[in-house]
C-alpha cells in the first residue's frame, strides 16, 4: 500500500470506490467490476492483498480520529481534483460512519455517500437512545427493561452495550462478555441481578426480554435506500450459526427469501426513514412467527460479499446510484444457493454446540460439505489474501515455540 495512489490507473468515465472496509466489501466491490482503493488503518489488512484492490491507502489509528479525517480530505481532494467528479466512498464499520458523520462537510464535496439525518444516524449508533427512537416511531422492538424492574420479571434478560463505538476496547465487551460476542444472555432476572461485573457496568448496559429461538431464527433485511427513503435493491438472509451462539460473530450465513420480512423491511425505510446503506436485525419468535426487531447497522458490510455471490450487488447498486442516479432497470431478484463461512468461527461455534449435545460431527460436516461457499478469508478466484495471511501466521510459530519453550523451562 502507499500513501497516496497512483492516479493515472483511474478514469473519470469509471471512477474508484473507496472501501473503508476488509475483505468481504472489498470483493463485493470486485465481484460488480468496480475499481476498489482500499483505506485501512492496518498493514496487514487482507484486503490490500486482494486482487480487487487497485490501490490501497495506509490511514492512521481511529484514536485520535482527526488524523484520518485529514488523510481523507487530502485524499478525496485529489481523487475528484485528477477525475474532475467526487468518488463514491464505502465504510464498513460504525467507526468510521461516525467519523464520516461528524465530518460530513469537509468529506461530501470530494465523496459521494447517502447517510442518515442526524437525529436518525445518533440513534443507531446509541442503542439506549435507539430504543425511545423505535418506541417513538411504534416499530416493533423487544420489551426494554430498568435496572429496578428485574426483581418483578420472569424469564432470561438479554444484556448489550449502550454504545457501538470503540465496541472492542470496552469493559463490557472484554470482561462481561469475555472478548466475544454482541451480547449476553443471562438465564433468568435473578442471574443477572446476582452477577456482581453485570451491576458494576449497569450503567453502560441495555437491558431486553430475551426474544427465544435459535441463531437459525435470526434474519436480516438489507438494502440502499434513496435520500427520499425509497429502497432502490434488496435482500433478505438468515444466520445458520454463530458463535458464541445467539451473541456472536456470523459463522454460517445464507440468503433465504421471506416476502413477510421484505415487506417489513420496507415499512421500517419508510417509517423511520432510513437512507443509504443499511442493515435491519431481526429475531423471529419459533411460537408466534413475530419478527422483532433488534437494531440497525448504516453500513457496508460482510452480507454483501455473499449478496453479490447470489447474484445481487448492493454495492453496484450504491456505486451507480451515487455516480449517475440510476436505478436497478427490474425488481431485484437473487439467488440462494451460495452460503458464506468463516471457517475459524464456525468450527468454534460447532464445539460449543457438540459440548451441550445439540450438534453432532458429521451433521456440523454435512452442513459444510453439501453447498456452494464464499469464505471469510480464502478465496479460489482472490487467493493471496489467504496465502499472505498464512505465510505471516508461520512467520510468527518460531517466536511461539520460543515462549512455549521458555514457560515449560521456567514453570515448576
Amino acid at each position: 500500500m502507499t500513501q497516496m495512489p497512483d492516479l493515472r490507473r483511474f478514469h473519470p468515465a469509471r471512477p474508484p470506490v473507496v472501501v473503508l472496509g476488509g475483505l468481504n466489501v472489498t470483493r463485493a466491490c470486485g465481484l460488480a467490476g468496480l475499481p476498489v482503493i482500499v483505506a485501512a488503518a492496518e498493514a496487514d489488512s487482507p484486503a490490500f492483498a486482494s486482487r480487487y484492490c487497485t490501490a490501497g491507502v495506509l490511514l492512521p489509528p481511529l484514536a485520535p480520529p482527526q488524523a484520518v479525517a485529514e488523510k481523507l480530505v487530502r485524499l478525496g481532494e485529489r481523487l475528484s481534483a485528477a477525475l474532475g467528479r467526487a468518488v463514491p466512498l464505502f465504510y464498513g464499520n460504525d467507526d468510521y460512519l461516525n467519523l464520516i458523520l461528524q465530518n460530513h462537510g469537509r468529506l461530501s464535496p470530494h465523496f459521494r455517500f447517502v447517510v442518515n439525518d442526524p437525529e436518525v444516524a445518533a440513534a443507531l449508533i446509541d442503542k439506549e437512545r435507539f430504543d425511545a427512537f423505535t418506541r417513538g416511531r411504534g416499530l416493533p422492538v423487544p420489551r426494554t427493561l430498568d435496572w429496578e424492574e428485574l426483581a418483578a420479571f420472569q424469564g432470561p434478560v438479554l444484556v448489550k452495550p449502550k454504545s457501538k463505538l470503540a465496541y472492542e476496547e470496552t469493559a463490557v465487551y472484554r470482561r462481561l462478555f469475555g472478548g466475544a460476542g454482541k451480547a449476553r444472555v443471562f438465564s433468568s432476572a435473578q442471574a443477572l441481578l446476582a452477577d456482581p461485573l453485570a451491576r458494576a457496568l449497569r450503567s453502560e448496559l441495555v437491558l431486553q426480554e430475551y426474544v427465544p429461538g435459535g441463531d437459525g431464527e435470526i434474519w436480516s433485511f438489507h438494502g440502499f435506500a434513496d435520500e427520499s427513503s425509497r429502497v432502490i435493491a434488496w435482500f433478505t438472509g438468515r444466520k445458520i450459526r454463530t458463535w458464541p451462539a445467539l451473541t456472536g460473530q456470523s459463522s454460517y450465513l445464507e440468503l433465504a427469501h421471506h416476502e413477510g420480512l421484505a415487506a417489513l423491511g420496507h415499512r421500517i425505510v419508510a417509517q423511520a426513514p432510513l437512507k443509504g446503506v443499511l442493515k435491519i436485525d431481526f429475531k423471529r419468535d419459533p411460537g408466534s412467527g413475530r419478527f422483532y426487531l433488534l437494531e440497525v447497522n448504516a453500513r457496508f458490510n460482510l452480507w454483501h460479499y455473499l449478496g453479490a455471490a447470489n447474484g445481487i450487488s448492493l454495492p453496484r447498486a450504491a456505486y451507480e446510484y451515487l455516480l449517475e442516479g440510476r436505478r436497478p432497470a427490474v425488481p431485484p431478484t437473487f439467488g440462494t444457493n451460495v452460503r458464506w463461512l468463516s471457517f475459524k468461527h464456525d468450527w468454534r461455534a460447532y464445539c460449543e454446540l457438540a459440548a451441550r449435545g445439540e450438534l453432532g460431527f458429521w451433521r456440523w460436516a454435512a452442513s459444510l460439505a453439501f453447498s456452494r461457499k464464499v469464505h471469510e478469508l480464502f478465496g479460489w478466484r482472490d487467493p493471496l489474501p489467504w496465502l499472505v495471511h498464512s505465510l505471516r501466521r508461520l512467520r510468527r510459530l518460531p517466536r511461539l515455540t520460543s515462549r512455549l519453550r521458555r514457560w515449560l523451562f521456567t514453570a515448576s
